[in-house]
């Protein structure tokens, strides 16, 4: 697996064409939800794309946010797997390295994520506790979750 983190001002347009269909694959088709993909934030200043290749293949995917973006504190968002790659742990592996490169960003900072509610167990074993109730965010049951960094 090749993972490449970068701002939007450094991805190659094959790399931007790739997490776009990858995202409205999942986001928009997949789920049948239909909403504004590109809601602006891809290109804020601050924001990483956290790509996972194999076999020259977009795979994996997520953005990082930082403070203030999204949430109150950094965040991470647009957590995906390409269909033909799931259940082989990938996503365990994204999420690794979106914690390394959110520690290299932002060292000790507090971490948000709006999560769907089927996935609460999953980021449980991250550190991440749920911080509000389930609420509907495009028809899917979500639960914003967060990962406190312990002070040493």
């Amino acid at each position: 697996m090749q993972w490449l983190c970068l701002p939007f001002s450094q991805l190659s347009t094959d790399q931007l064409y790739d997490l776009i269909k990858l995202r409205v694959d999942i986001f928009v088709v997949e789920q049948n939800c239909p909403y504004h993909e590109l809601d602006n934030h891809d290109r804020k200043d601050g924001v990483h794309h956290l790509l996972g290749y194999k076999d020259d293949k977009l795979t994996a995917y997520l953005r990082l946010l930082p403070a203030g973006t999204t949430y109150d504190n950094v965040s991470l968002g647009r957590v995906a797997i390409a269909p033909s790659s799931r259940s082989l742990g990938l996503g365990h592996s994204l999420l690794q390295q979106a914690l390394q490169q959110a520690e290299l960003f932002w060292p000790g900072k507090t971490i948000d994520i709006g999560a769907q509610e089927h996935l609460q167990d999953y980021y449980r074993q991250y550190g991440f506790t749920a911080i509000s109730e389930t609420y509907l965010e495009d028809d899917i049951p979500h639960v914003d979750m967060r990962l406190t960094k312990s002070v040493q």
